[in-house]
């Protein structure tokens, strides 16, 4: 009866449009008032203790690195570099956005920053080239998803909050089935240009190869600060989020001089913006978890699930619909902090690994960043497209379909997963 209470009214609050961080709290607040009998003071300690952690702190550093790395000019080189690596190939600039999409992600955390820092220079560049529009903002859209699952990613570190998982062997779990996406969209990307014989371009020399990589090498070696500061121990994930933040204001101000110091204050602004929404979210989250959680409810649902005799395949095919779904009308961060904690205990007592069941959450949430009505990134390239919702969804569908087999692939065969962070020595 609670969860019928707590889902129905979360429910009819979202439909009404109100932001999901109000609804959440608007929602516990309601249930604490009218059908519990938990004092207020108890939920103002679990709401104190709940945000307390050391690894929230990464989300408003990594927000601040993305929006350096969006404005200082290092998308524009890595896209430079990404051409002349994979240009000469069918569809080359497609390709170079799927390359620089993979490579952004690699330093900002985020699929909408990677979308605007990628798309907004190397879209008109395909359509000066004679690429379609519905071509190139299809590959930008899906690409830049790749945001949150190649680490370091801040939907990862809302799920390990939200689960007490190690957000290092999340970052670790994400390396292979990032690049092994970034791959299926590359194929998928080259195989239409040579269908439709979009066009190529000159192939580059060994020594522009060399310069382009070189402009760029201060934007590559933030990968190497974050991963490899992380994984010889040097700094903690958080530790890692605060280095990466201040690296790449220096190289945006101080090395490629792209921004200047008038145009930091801009930045710091919208990145306290951003991180006080999402701290937000996390906050009211926390207070449904608690609530979730004093009645019983993700415990109930797993022995329900077990009593039915639903084995690991169906559970995770039921997880993925679910979370299809849910990325139809929400965005990641909320998606995350409302069902990591009622699927992750029924997840656990199936014996799935917790490292394994958020890399198949964050797929599912990539997925639905490019699905309408709510997905953020159809929204980014729409805006920078200039095409409507409607007509951007028709573009990206070869995409999508791409990333749904590899949902598929990633949900069950665990090792895609695990063998890194394994190999790491960190689960």
């Amino acid at each position: 009866m609670s969860a019928l209470v707590i889902f129905g009214l979360l429910t009819v609050l979202m439909l009404t449009g109100m932001p999901i961080s109000i609804a959440l709290g608007l929602t516990v607040l309601t249930f604490l008032f009218t059908m519990s009998s938990v004092p207020v003071e108890a939920v103002a300690l679990k709401l104190f203790t709940g945000i307390e952690k050391f690894e929230i702190m990464a989300i408003p550093f990594f927000i601040l690195a993305g929006n350096f790395l969006t404005h200082g000019g290092v998308a524009k080189r890595m896209i430079n570099f990404a051409s002349s690596m994979v240009g000469h190939w069918y569809g080359g600039l497609g390709l170079a956005g799927v390359v620089a999409c993979a490579l952004f992600a690699a330093v900002s955390g985020s699929s909408p920053a990677t979308v605007v820092a990628i798309g907004a220079i190397l879209l008109p560049a395909m359509l000066k080239a004679g690429f379609p529009k519905d071509f190139g903002a299809g590959v930008i859209t899906t690409s830049g998803g790749l945001g949150i699952l190649i680490p370091p990613s801040i939907v990862m570190v809302m799920y390990a909050v939200a689960t007490n998982s190690s957000v290092g062997a999340l970052f670790m779990a994400g390396v292979i089935p990032g690049a092994m996406l970034a791959g299926f969209l590359g194929f998928t990307t080259w195989r239409r240009a040579k269908k439709f014989n979009y066009p190529r371009q000159p192939k580059a020399s060994t020594q522009q190869r060399l310069t382009s990589f070189l402009d760029s090498i201060w934007g590559l070696l933030l990968i190497v600060v974050v991963m490899g500061g992380i994984y010889t121990g040097l700094f903690t994930p958080t530790e890692a989020a605060a280095m990466s933040a201040v690296y790449a204001f220096v190289i945006a101000v101080f090395v490629y001089k792209d921004m200047g110091l008038r145009d930091v204050p801009k930045v710091l602004l919208n990145s306290a913006s951003m991180s006080a929404m999402l701290l937000y979210i996390i906050t009211n989250a926390v207070m449904f978890s608690f609530i979730l959680t004093n009645e019983n409810i993700p415990q109930s649902l797993a022995d329900w699930m077990l009593a039915q005799g639903m084995g690991v395949i169906v559970f995770l095919l039921i997880v993925n619909i679910l979370l299809l779904m849910a990325g139809n009308f929400m965005e990641p961060s909320s998606i995350v902090l409302i069902f990591a904690p009622i699927l992750f205990p029924m997840a656990m007592k199936l014996g799935i690994d917790p490292i394994h069941f958020g890399i198949i959450m964050v797929v599912n949430m990539e997925i639905g960043l490019c699905t309408p009505p709510v997905g953020l990134n159809l929204y980014v390239a729409s805006g920078i497209a200039k095409m409507g919702i409607t007509e951007l969804t028709i573009a990206v569908w070869p995409w999508l379909l791409t990333m749904l087999a590899f949902l598929m692939l990633i949900t069950y065969i665990p090792a895609i997963s695990l063998w890194l962070p394994q190999l790491m020595g960190l689960i």
